[in-house]
């Protein structure tokens, strides 16, 4: 038997976490930078705790009137600082709530340039482990967040996206590009099934990409989220494959 984990970014103030969290195994939540704040990340703890779905910090570039989705160019201990203070937030929370932080996961514009920025990667990863060595890294699949987490020696959990689509170089569509949020269910499903069957993904020329898939990414602000989780929740399960975190 098969296990896979699927995310989603929560804490986000859409309004429907609720409607999700039962179809999921881990959750990103957001710490306040790009979306959130205490209230919202002590709620989706402890919704989070009420079924069993692992709690992963979700840190983000300070930058609300973007949504954390626009890039910004910090100096490395601006960015240590901006990783350690959102992390340390939630793992505040989490000790106090009896709850466990399970993973980081960097956000948008931070996730996507770290993803081929070894300087970044490196501050990242080091930023994690000084808040806690036990934390998982949730990087993109064969991106340098994944081989600097496991150089720094932390566990590094490689992600695909369910509803993005993909470049022939293994990275996510620019968001500017058309076709990069995949709004059909069924080619999101398609898409899951693929990654995890197959270990390959099609990207948008078309071309055959390998990829590790290890955790699933669901968007939380997507318009059809909620739908969308429990489609693919079932379609992984009609696969026979077990949905826990790792």
């Amino acid at each position: 038997m098969h296990y896979i984990d699927l995310n989603c970014d929560m804490g986000e103030g859409i309004g429907n976490d609720a409607a999700i969290m039962p179809f999921i195994s881990s959750s990103n939540i957001a710490c306040g930078a790009y979306a959130g704040d205490e209230h919202t990340m002590r709620s989706t703890v402890d919704l989070a705790m009420q079924y069993d779905v692992a709690i992963g910090a979700h840190p983000g570039f300070n930058d609300k009137a973007n949504f954390g989705r626009t890039n910004q160019q910090l100096e490395g201990n601006e960015l240590y600082d901006l990783i350690t203070s959102q992390v340390y937030a939630l793992h505040h929370i989490c000790r106090e709530q009896g709850a466990k932080l399970h993973h980081v996961k960097p956000h948008g514009a931070l996730y996507n340039m770290a993803a081929t920025s070894r300087e970044m990667s490196v501050i990242i990863a080091g930023a994690i482990k000084d808040v806690d060595p036990e934390l998982k890294l949730y990087g993109l699949s064969g991106s340098l967040l994944i081989s600097e987490a496991t150089n720094a020696g932390l566990t590094a959990v490689s992600e695909v996206f369910a509803d993005r689509s993909y470049l022939d170089d293994g990275t996510l569509s620019p968001r500017s590009m058309p076709g990069a949020v995949i709004k059909s269910e069924d080619l999101a499903v398609e898409q899951v099934i693929q990654m995890v069957t197959t270990g390959k993904v099609t990207a948008i020329t078309g071309d055959i990409v390998p990829i590790i898939a290890e955790t699933i990414c669901l968007h939380g602000d997507g318009e059809h989220a909620a739908a969308f989780a429990q489609r693919i929740n079932q379609s992984l399960r009609d696969h026979r494959l077990i949905i826990r975190y790792p």
